[in-house]
């Protein structure tokens, strides 16, 4: 977007009059609604003094176009000032020039960055000449008419207040500086010598003009590079149904690109390890690089962003891919359809609000729909951390149906973090009260599991284990404050009972910290390790989760006041108390249940609080169970020798006026469930109700029944008091179900009832589409079972009734 053009004389003149500040003031009001800091007001007043007096050399052309403040299309990148024309051999040019206000600089530990004073601080910020040279690449790579039609870019840079050069000239920099010579405070003549050598004669702007009104699409250039970073990469290779997700997803984004043709919205729901994020980039790659669309990779956090761009980048520069990768708040000004497609990965932590201070627009969902003829959302409603978390599953759908858009649902149920165990996931939501499931223990998981007895023990776990492939770090609970953010000697996370003190993460690492060798010596959070994966995670708990006598208790005022993602709890606890503590129980224990996944090989936790930490540690063996007075029903168990009558079951069964007076009323269907072969055809009925112990959290939707048959007596002996969740939400892969299925049965008689362990497997059919064929695999000492095979799970005859949470008798 063009907010000032000139001419090089009527800049001049504007200059001298004492007006161009202000013309770019009023232009930056008008065009795009925002309001000028008195700082950036007077750092315009200074600059553009120091150009005016660059452009005093009278071989610089009258006609040298002149813009200020140039929006490049479809970023928020603004290039501070530009001269159009042509060179010597009349090829169109443009001199791309970054202005800074900065009179010291010193090093900086990270790659192609310096330290400067910003904010009243130091901080570490990326070279002048790499931001020059970015933009230019972004120009050259996604404007069709600077690529179709050979334009030349010339970025430098200036820095009119600094005399030094010592550190943005060393030799380190070399490769930055090749491509964007720096100017200094006494550089003036050689700066005008730079803009000479490459603008002979003066173009009125008209190159500017063409450019801004540019197609945007990747170059050959860009699309070629971008598909040999993916090659021979063993982290991006797709397997099994993330190659399905990954074609189906293409196939719904070609349907949407014609001119005239119907938004197309993919939820693509995921467990944590399922592979989102490696689809997600690899559908980035095919869609810039092979089809050449406009497409980017879109997070709300950033450190996914930094580390795939780090990622890919490999060893050239980063400038080249910077382009394609967004945060989900850029899109509020985005005109409709800008984008072919937007890749959205970690969709459950978009927001209403964006922008530094959450004031800017009204729905990233919204905001990201419109933005682009397609988008596909990755999601996982149990990882949703923050208030302000909004990208569920149903609010996506809701969205993109009220804006026209067709959608379609498409899942990642197979596992390949924590050592691809399904179980493991499940335990946890088990150990956390998140919801009770058949997995009460770590028996038959194969996953390196501890609880450490101090701090100490925990961080030299992963010391050891962070050897060799630096895949190892520590995380907690953001419940300590972030002292060492300004004072770089302070300790962080103290936890003085243990002489135990660390830092957090350092803040000049951003969202690259997990990549750092360095950095197993600090402490990251939810918000650096989100969306990435380890070899080993330690998981420090904090004090806003606590265990008293069973069960899980959180309070999320515990957390430091850094910690943005529970801002607001305070005064929603005063509003609306018992809402506001479900919403802060639901993030506090999602943190952690993130936190904790985070490992492909192992997971060590210790907790700051004793008894917490002793309960976790009586959560991996059997005595855990045994204080829950729950069978676990696995290999091994003492299997009766016949089903029990009704007088065995676990649970006292309530009167009528008992069972309506009770808050933990749950009911009994008197229905032999099968462990075998699809039962006789029997009619559920909740005549009966019993109460749930206290050990359990209660839920509406749980049941009691009784399960006869030999088929999963590895788990379920025959004739055991089981309780079940009905209806139950998410993956069912790999969960043990209870299913009916409606043969040639009269559907009034109720049908047939089967529990076993539900797998799915994806297979093309006769008309080329892809469909689920389920198998009910047994868990039985007797070999002679065999699985049961349901041809398309889309059957009507087929469905899964409730989940397994426990075996009572």
């Amino acid at each position: 977007m063009i907010v000032y053009s000139a001419t090089k004389a009527e800049f001049r003149a504007d200059v001298v009059a004492n007006r161009v500040a202000d013309k770019v003031r009023e232009a930056v009001y008008l065009m795009l609604g925002r309001r000028t800091a008195d700082s950036e007001f007077a750092s315009w007043q200074n600059s553009l003094l120091y150009m005016n007096n660059v452009l005093l050399d009278e071989e610089i052309p009258e006609e040298t176009g002149v813009a200020i403040e140039y929006g490049i299309p479809t970023t928020s990148k603004r290039i501070d000032f530009l001269l159009t024309g042509q060179d010597e051999g009349g090829r169109d040019t443009m001199v791309i020039v970054e202005l800074k206000q900065w009179s010291e600089v010193s090093a900086s530990d990270l790659p192609d960055c310096v330290t400067t004073i910003l904010g009243g601080g130091l901080q570490s910020v990326p070279h002048p000449s790499y931001q020059a040279y970015s933009y230019a690449t972004l120009l050259r790579d996604f404007n069709e008419e600077v690529y179709s039609t050979d334009v030349t870019l010339a970025p430098c840079c200036y820095l009119h207040n600094c005399d030094s050069s010592a550190i943005l000239k060393a030799p380190s920099f070399e490769h930055l500086t090749v491509d964007a010579p720096i100017f200094l405070r006494s550089d003036a003549a050689a700066l005008a010598e730079f803009i000479r050598r490459h603008v002979k004669t003066g173009d009125r702007g008209a190159l500017l003009y063409r450019i801004d009104q540019g197609r945007i699409r990747p170059s050959k250039q860009l699309a070629e590079h971008l598909v040999g970073l993916l090659q021979g990469n063993r982290s991006f290779v797709l397997i099994d149904e993330q190659k399905l997700v990954y074609e189906r997803s293409l196939e719904r984004v070609a349907k949407a690109i014609p001119e005239g043709r119907k938004k197309q919205v993919v939820i693509v729901e995921g467990g944590p390890g399922t592979g989102k994020s490696v689809v997600a980039v690899n559908l980035l790659v095919a869609l810039v690089g092979e089809r050449e669309l406009n497409a980017q990779y879109v997070t709300n956090n950033s450190a996914p962003r930094a580390v795939y761009k780090e990622t890919l980048a490999g060893e050239t520069k980063k400038a080249r891919i910077e382009a394609l990768f967004s945060g989900s708040g850029s899109y509020i000004e985005t005109a409709p359809n800008t984008f072919d497609c937007l890749v959205v990965d970690e969709a459950h932590r978009l927001a209403e609000k964006s922008g530094l201070y959450k004031n800017l627009g009204n729905n990233q969902i919204a905001e990201i729909v419109r933005a682009a003829r397609s988008a596909i959302f990755f999601v996982d409603d149990r990882q949703q951390v923050t208030l302000r978390d909004i990208g569920d599953r149903e609010s996506i759908a809701q969205i993109a149906r009220g804006l026209g858009a067709e959608t379609t649902s498409l899942e990642l149920a197979s596992q390949f973090r924590c050592n691809g165990s399904d179980a493991y996931l499940a335990w946890l939501d088990h150990v956390l009260q998140i919801e009770s499931t058949a997995h009460t223990d770590l028996d038959g998981i194969d996953f390196d599991f501890r609880v450490c007895e101090s701090p100490n023990e925990l961080r030299d776990l992963i010391r050891v284990r962070n050897e060799g492939r630096n895949k190892s770090r520590l995380v907690a609970g953001y419940c300590w404050p972030w002292d060492s953010k300004k004072d770089s000697r302070a300790m962080d996370v103290v936890i003085p009972e243990h002489d135990f003190e660390m830092q957090w993460n350092f803040a000049d690492h951003g969202g690259l910290w997990i990549l750092q060798e360095e950095s197993v010596e600090q402490i990251g959070c939810i918000h650096t390790c989100q969306g990435l994966e380890l070899d080993y995670v330690g998981v420090i708990l904090g004090p806003d989760l606590v265990v008293r006598d069973g069960e899980v208790v959180t309070d999320a005022t515990e957390r430091a006041t850094y910690d943005s993602s529970v801002r607001g709890i305070k005064k929603m606890l005063k509003e609306n108390p018992v809402e506001a503590r479900a919403i802060a129980d639901r993030i506090v224990k999602n943190t952690y249940r993130t936190l904790m996944s985070r490992g492909m090989r192992g997971c060590y936790v210790f907790s700051v609080d004793p008894e917490t930490n002793e309960w976790l540690r009586a959560a991996v063996n059997r005595s855990f169970l045994d204080k829950k007075k729950v069978a676990p029903g696995v290999a091994g168990a003492t299997e009766p020798e016949e089903a029990p009558s009704k007088s065995d079951a676990p649970l006292p069964f309530l009167t009528p006026a008992e069972a309506e007076s009770s808050k933990r009323a749950v009911p009994f269907y008197d229905l032999a469930v099968a462990a075998g072969l699809f039962s006789e055809e029997q009619t559920a009925s909740a005549e009966e109700w019993v109460e749930l112990p206290g050990d359990f959290n209660f839920a509406s939707d749980l049941f009691l029944t009784r399960v006869v048959g030999e088929s999963m007596n590895r788990r379920v002996p025959n004739g055991s008091y089981c309780l079940f969740k009905a209806r139950p939400a998410g993956t069912r892969q790999n969960r043990i179900v209870l299913v009916q299925h409606r043969d040639i049965a009269d559907p009034e008689h109720g049908g047939r009832f089967t529990l076993k362990r539900y797998t799915s497997e994806v297979q093309v059919g006769e008309d080329g589409r892809p469909r689920k064929r389920v198998v009910l695999r047994p868990e039985s000492d007797d070999p002679a079972f065999e699985p049961i095979v349901i041809e398309d799970e889309d059957d009507e005859r087929f469905q899964v009734l409730a989940e397994l949470v426990a075996v009572l008798h």
